[in-house]
Formats: structure tokens, C-alpha cells, sequence
């Protein structure tokens, strides 16, 4: 799994028009499946989502994660984050997994996610075409990859 965690000021994903899923103060995450992730990529990846202190404290230290300023998290698929660049000038997206793999291991995440962050996360619609907005705070970005976990 791969996820790029943006920490927000407030965020929004719209489908044909209407406002699925809006935040404010937490993580935009866009999360990429692949064949290859199970479960155990699922339980890494979000621990690691929810505790990742990069929210500042009252020195200005970024040493809070997104539990401890009772943040929100909004999760939208994206397929896209694996895609090759390697030939020519079109992507290919052959890492990315099927429709069928993928689903239930989205699916998943953003239940897990809701779990250890310990409230409900705003989602997206899989495979949708979506409009994402975000106010992004700092910018703080984070690219995390379950495959380089050691």
C-alpha cells in the first residue's frame, strides 16, 4: 500500500456535483492498493497514519499526531500513486491492483482507520471521478510506502 498524507486545514471530495465527505483540522489521505497488500499492510499503515506526529504542540514542535488534536481524516483511493513512468510519456498503471483485490482491501483500510483513529473518517466513492479540495497546513506532506516498512 502507498499513501500520501497531507495535513489540512480542512478538505472535501465532491462526486457529480455534491459534497461526499468534508473535514476540517487532520490528514487528507490518498491511499494506492496492490496486488500484493493484505491485512497486515492495513494494520501497519493506519497505526502508523493516526500516530504520526506531525501536528504542532504548544512550542510549535511538530510532536502531536492526529488522536491527540482530535483531527479528522478524510481517505480517497487513488490507483494512480502506482503508477510506472519508467517508458515513454503515458503512465502505466499495471502495479495497481484490480477492482476485485482492491475494493475489499480499500474497504477495509478505511474501517481500520476509523478504529484506531477512534472516530468516524470521511471517504470517498472507489473508482468515482472525484473533486478533492484541501487547504493544505504548513504544507506538511508525508509519502509512506508499506513495502519500505524496515
Amino acid at each position: 500500500m502507498r499513501a500520501v498524507i497531507q495535513r489540512t486545514q480542512r478538505a472535501s471530495v465532491t462526486i457529480d456535483g455534491v459534497c461526499k465527505s468534508k473535514i476540517g483540522k487532520g490528514l487528507l489521505v490518498l491511499i494506492g492498493v496492490e496486488e500484493q497488500d493484505n491485512e497486515e499492510d492495513i494494520a501497519w499503515l493506519t497505526k502508523k497514519i493516526v500516530n504520526l506526529r506531525i501536528f504542532d504542540d504548544e512550542n510549535g514542535v511538530m510532536n502531536k499526531s492526529v488522536k491527540d488534536v482530535e483531527g479528522e481524516i478524510l481517505a480517497i483511493s487513488q490507483f494512480t500513486l502506482f503508477a510506472s513512468t519508467k517508458k515513454g510519456n503515458r503512465p502505466s498503471y499495471l502495479r495497481a491492483g484490480k477492482h476485485e483485490i482492491t475494493v475489499p482491501l480499500y474497504n477495509k483500510f478505511c474501517q481500520t482507520l476509523e478504529q484506531e483513529l477512534g472516530n468516524p473518517i470521511g471517504t470517498g466513492e472507489f473508482g468515482a471521478y472525484m473533486e478533492v479540495e484541501l487547504i493544505n497546513d504548513g504544507p506538511v506532506t508525508i509519502c509512506i510506502d508499506t513495502k519500505n516498512k524496515e
